[in-house]
């Protein structure tokens, strides 16, 4: 996306534990004016499935500005 920095998260590090994941997520929301219900109902559907699930879910809506992987995507 033009003008906007892409983070990378190392999906082997810290910040690629669910937890972490889940905190970006509510962040970004944030920024994004979402309401807090609506950030509930995000995150409560993250926690509904496995690992993939959440990553998937990370990914579709976060995807154009964060890139998920490993250290060699630096």
């Amino acid at each position: 996306m033009r003008g906007i920095d892409v983070k990378h998260i190392d999906l082997k590090g810290p910040e690629g534990n669910a937890f972490a994941l889940m905190g970006l997520a509510k962040n970004y929301l944030q920024q994004m004016g979402w309401s807090k219900e609506e950030i509930k109902e995000f995150l409560d559907e993250m926690k509904s499935g496995d690992y993939n699930h959440l990553l998937d879910m990370f990914k579709e809506q976060f995807g154009s500005f964060v890139e998920l992987g490993g250290p060699d995507n630096e």
